[in-house]
Parts: C-alpha cells; sequence; structure tokens
C-alpha cells in the first residue's frame, strides 16, 4: 500500500478540477515516499483510525481463540502458522517500483496464507506482519494498524478464500483456482485501502468520487501487482502439491480449503 505526504490537496482537487487531475496528482504525492506501504500514521484522522481498529480488535480475539485451541490440540499447529507468517512478512516487505507511476508498492501474501491455513488465522498472520513492519520498517503505522488489518489481514483473505471456494465448486482447475484468489485477493485489499482513505478524506466531495479518484491512482500499480500474485499464488499452492504434499496435511486443522488436496494424485491440478 502507498502514502503520500499530505492527502489535504485531495478535497480541493475533486471540487475544483475533476477526477483526472485527483488521479494525476496523487500519484505526484506519493512519489516522494516511494519506499513506503501500507497507510502509515497521519494519513487517517484518529477518530478513522479507532473505527477501523474496532473491527480489527475482534477478528484478532478471534483468531487468537483458534490459535490457543488448535495449538493445545496439535503441537506442529503453532510452529507451521509462524512459517507462514514469516512468509507473508517476506513478500509484503518486496517494494517493486512501477516507473510509470513514480513509485512503488508491494504484494500481500495473505491470498496465499489464506489457502494455506485458512483466512481466520491470516488475520492474526497480517497483525505480526504489518506490526513488525510499522515498528522496525517505518511501513505503515501503529495509529492506522486496525485499518491495514481490515484490508490486507480481513477483506483480502476472506475475499480470496470465497474465491477458490467459488472457482473450485464450479471445476476450475487447482492452479487456476489459485490464480484468481491471489489476484482477487490483492485488488480487495487495495480497494479496501482507497475506500478507506475516501470514507476519511472525502470532505464535502461526494464519496464515490474520491473512491474513484484513489482507486484510479493505485490501479498503474495494483493492477500488474495483482496479477503477479495470481501468478505467485499458482505457482506456490502447485509445488507444495507437488513436492510439499505433507505441508497440505497440516492445513485440515487450520481451516484451509486446500486439506481435501494433501493426498490427491500428484497431476491433479
Amino acid at each position: 500500500m502507498l502514502r503520500w505526504r499530505n492527502p489535504r490537496w485531495l478535497l480541493r482537487a475533486v471540487d475544483r478540477r475533476g477526477l483526472p487531475l485527483v488521479a494525476s496528482g496523487m500519484a505526484w504525492g506519493i512519489s516522494g515516499r516511494a519506499a513506503a506501504m501500507h497507510l502509515a500514521d497521519g494519513i487517517l484522522p484518529l477518530g478513522w483510525a479507532v473505527a477501523w481498529t474496532a473491527p480489527a480488535l475482534l477478528a484478532v480475539i478471534w483468531a487468537l481463540r483458534q490459535l490457543r485451541s488448535e495449538g493445545a490440540r496439535d503441537h506442529r499447529y503453532k510452529p507451521f502458522v509462524a512459517m507462514v507468517a514469516a512468509a507473508v512478512f517476506v513478500i509484503s516487505c518486496m517494494p517493486i517500483p512501477v516507473p510509470i507511476a513514480g513509485t512503488c508498492s508491494h504484494p500481500c501474501g495473505t491470498g496465499l496464507s489464506a489457502l494455506i491455513v485458512g483466512p481466520r488465522m491470516t488475520v492474526l498472520i497480517s497483525v505480526v506482519a504489518l506490526l513488525l513492519q510499522a515498528v522496525f520498517l517505518a511501513h505503515g503505522g501503529i495509529t492506522t494498524l486496525g485499518a491495514n488489518v481490515v484490508s490486507m489481514g480481513i477483506v483480502g483473505p476472506f475475499v480470496g478464500y470465497g474465491t477458490f471456494r467459488v472457482a473450485r465448486a464450479v471445476g476450475l482447475p487447482l492452479w487456476f483456482s489459485a490464480f484468481l484468489t491471489g489476484l482477487l485477493s490483492d485488488w480487495a485489499t487495495y480497494a479496501t485501502t482507497a475506500f478507506e482513505l475516501a470514507t476519511a478524506l472525502h470532505g464535502v466531495a461526494p464519496l464515490w468520487r474520491t473512491f474513484g479518484a484513489i482507486a484510479l491512482a493505485f490501479a498503474p500499480t495494483q493492477v500488474p501487482l495483482g496479477l503477479l500474485e495470481g501468478v505467485l499464488s499458482a505457482g506456490a499452492i502447485v509445488f507444495l502439491r507437488q513436492r510439499r504434499p505433507a505441508l497440505l496435511s497440516l492445513s485440515a486443522a487450520l481451516g484451509s480449503p486446500l486439506a481435501s488436496h494433501a493426498r490427491a494424485p500428484a497431476g491433479a491440478v
């Protein structure tokens, strides 16, 4: 995700000059902080930051209950979740430059996590990744942690999980279902981020217009990154299915939709 120096120009541009200027101005604004990712401290007013923290906190409590119960039942559970959390941390730390927009962005990895450990545990994984990045790498912020968790840790994973379920139910191949999971999980994350920004910053301008401007500014980075994340998810799932099926056997206790593929023939992808 991206940030820019001064979001107040957004309201004036929406009111006076229209959507194209907003999008181009936003691309200029974020270029000053090309290495920044996630919503940073100061982007959201405190009231909105608190409002987004509330559902994130409830989701974290929900995930912690699963971690405790399943961890007590199976000693492999917590180390497996920690391994996936490390992967998500690394994936979401990879800034990818986009010269056309003059900035960079990053994949999320939470769609892939939802396939491996389930969307509920991915909530907790995203909190760990986002908190470490905010504290040690200055990516994101503390006051905006709740908003970042909602977009990257709740909406993205659950959209990806639902996408995979529907894709498999209609008979799509495993690799293509995983591709759609990564793609739509990424795009859903950034659509939610755009909505979070729009609700806080639209002022007297129409909410839909501000949302459209922000979403348009994200498009140069997130359209190709969504495709990249789809390829990453498909490749990882096919690799695990063919080379590390034992890891998928751990997914049954984690709410993963891949559990039924753990012992299927290697060619059934």
